[in-house]
């Protein structure tokens, strides 16, 4: 993991301290940073690329960083934001389906929209920073044992262990029927980046057909599709379908499914 990484997590781990003063769980706090780090992303991308946000107007980060939404009016479009998207389709509508604010202290949300998401600038970074600050806070939720999360996240050396053994190859299909936080799918993803020279199609399908999760929790699917969005896995609008579902009749698992793609 790389010194910027680490500080990130750090820098963001840091403010759950404050927020476990007023109730909130590690996996409430990781929920709410999934909510705000989209929008920001979102913002950063459009701003950039000029390309159209899927996110509705009046519900974007600008909205919500807006130096006149304090105390009580943020509260309320913050609850309308995470309403209106959960509504959508796509990466949105899996991201913000039911979500809602937890973060019942005005000034705390406002200092985490401001201090915290606003002040880093997500694109800049590569999506290996991204995805281990992410993949870290993951870890850390993880390791609590009062959270209950260790039974979504496996260790990193076991993961990839069971990768190479799997070994993916490009053109292939990787499932996994009961995908946690998405470090498997994640492991192989970065098995065929890094064991094969891939064209501009394969690299296509990897990024958008490749990998394959279903998850029980729904709270936790939210999570894994931040996790992969991160690491520059699936579409950023939803004009694709995301690579995760969320389905209550899967029981867990530990396994991959591996099956070609036709030609």
């Amino acid at each position: 993991m790389s010194d910027r990484s680490d500080r990130i997590i750090k820098k963001l781990w840091s403010y759950c301290q404050v927020l476990r003063d007023d109730g909130l769980s590690y996996q409430d706090y990781l929920e709410q940073l999934t909510f705000l780090l989209f929008l920001k992303m979102a913002d950063e991308r459009a701003a950039l690329t000029g390309e159209h946000q899927a996110i509705p107007t009046g519900f974007r980060w600008v909205d919500l960083a807006n130096p006149d939404m304090e105390g009580v009016k943020l509260e309320k479009h913050y609850r309308d934001t995470l309403k209106k998207l959960g509504e959508q389709g796509g990466m949105l509508g899996l991201i913000f389906s039911k979500a809602q604010n937890k973060i019942q202290d005005p000034a705390k949300l406002r200092r985490l929209v401001v201090d915290l998401i606003g002040n880093e600038s997500w694109l800049e970074m590569s999506a290996d920073v991204k995805g281990d600050a992410y993949e870290g806070l993951l870890e850390r939720n993880a390791q609590d044992t009062k959270s209950g999360a260790g039974q979504y996240f496996t260790p990193r050396a076991l993961i990839d262990a069971l990768g190479d053994c799997v070994s993916p190859r490009p053109g292939e299909i990787i499932a996994d029927p009961a995908c946690g936080t998405g470090g498997f799918l994640l492991s192989a993803h970065n098995y065929v980046a890094t064991h094969y020279k891939l064209d501009k199609d394969q690299k296509h399908h990897l990024r958008y057909d490749a990998l394959r999760g279903v998850e029980l929790v729904e709270g936790v699917a939210r999570l894994c599709a931040m996790n992969l969005f991160l690491h520059g896995v699936g579409p950023d609008n939803g004009k694709k379908k995301p690579p995760i579902i969320s389905c209550g009749i899967t029981k867990r698992a530990t396994s991959w499914v591996l099956a070609s793609v036709p030609k």
